[in-house]
């Protein structure tokens, strides 16, 4: 169950960080190791990667297929690594929140390395790449080192921080550490999905953020903008934040909603729409 977040600007060796981490764990500690890969996912999407920093709905939309897979995978008894940018404080916290709710032990690994030489061995890649991997343009490369937020051991969710320099040897022990030596820290109210366990409140999960979903559609064609509140429901609006969705983007939140929701199951399904539209809240300001 414990996580691995791996961060740093665009050819900082994060990859080459992660496969080094996962052979690690899985020879001197018998793990089962999970990659998540923002590059692996960019390509199964059918995009490039120069192309998609330029589209921030086409961000948002793969970072949101990361967390759903990262989702997926933390509830197993496996380690999870998230081989991925991550240069959004924002976005960083909310796998900390996922993690915690999961109640399990995470990290942040720091891939740091000069602008020059990441920006050199991006340039190097390009007359030796045999694997597919899309060279950064000088645009895009400039742009997300100036987008980047660097994580800060201050930050909790960046918490425990370890950083590696390009030369350096793998920290195993820190890691390791900070793996398995931990206590998780407890889930609290804002970070805890109010679950569902009965059958019958299956039936009513599926039931009541279907119609959500189709209270934000219809309000769409009617040309609704800004944010639009839920029939039924006081005070309960969806944040559009200037995005229109489409029912594809809607029943993807949706199956994310469900599926980690089955996981947590309660008999309460008071919460439930509150709870679905802070989840489509917060996917759609990530």
């Amino acid at each position: 169950m414990p996580l691995v977040l791996i961060t740093g600007i665009p050819s900082s060796g994060k990859s080459t960080r992660a496969a080094q981490i996962k052979e690690y764990l899985e020879k001197e500690h018998n793990k089962t190791v999970h990659i998540v890969s923002e590059n692996e996912v960019i390509t199964s999407s059918n995009l490039k990667k120069n192309a998609l920093y330029l589209d921030s709905s086409k961000e948002k939309e793969i970072r949101s297929i990361i967390k759903s897979e990262v989702q997926r995978l933390v509830s197993q008894d496996a380690v999870v690594i998230i081989d991925a940018a991550n240069y959004i404080k924002g976005y960083r916290y909310e796998i900390y929140c996922m993690s915690k709710s999961c109640k399990t032990t995470q990290c942040t690994v720091h891939c740091e390395t000069s602008t020059t030489a990441a920006w050199d061995f991006n340039v190097k890649r390009s007359s030796t790449n045999n694997s597919g991997d899309e060279v950064y343009s000088q645009d895009i490369f400039d742009a997300l080192v100036m987008r980047y937020e660097a994580p800060d051991s201050r930050n909790r969710w960046d918490s425990p921080l370890i950083l590696v320099q390009a030369e350096d040897n793998l920290p195993k022990e820190k890691i390791a550490c900070a793996l398995f030596d931990r206590k998780p820290p407890p889930p609290n109210q804002s970070t805890q999905n109010a679950p569902l366990s009965a059958t019958n409140y299956l039936h009513e999960l599926d039931r009541i953020t279907q119609d959500i979903v189709t209270a934000i559609m219809s309000a769409q064609n009617m040309g609704i903008e800004g944010d639009i509140k839920i029939p039924g429901q006081n005070n309960l609006n969806v944040k559009l934040n200037g995005n229109k969705l489409t029912a594809a983007q809607l029943g993807r939140h949706r199956r994310q909603f469900l599926t980690y929701s089955k996981m947590h199951p309660s008999s309460d399904t008071s919460r439930v729409a509150s709870l679905f539209v802070q989840f489509l809240n917060s996917s759609l300001s990530s």
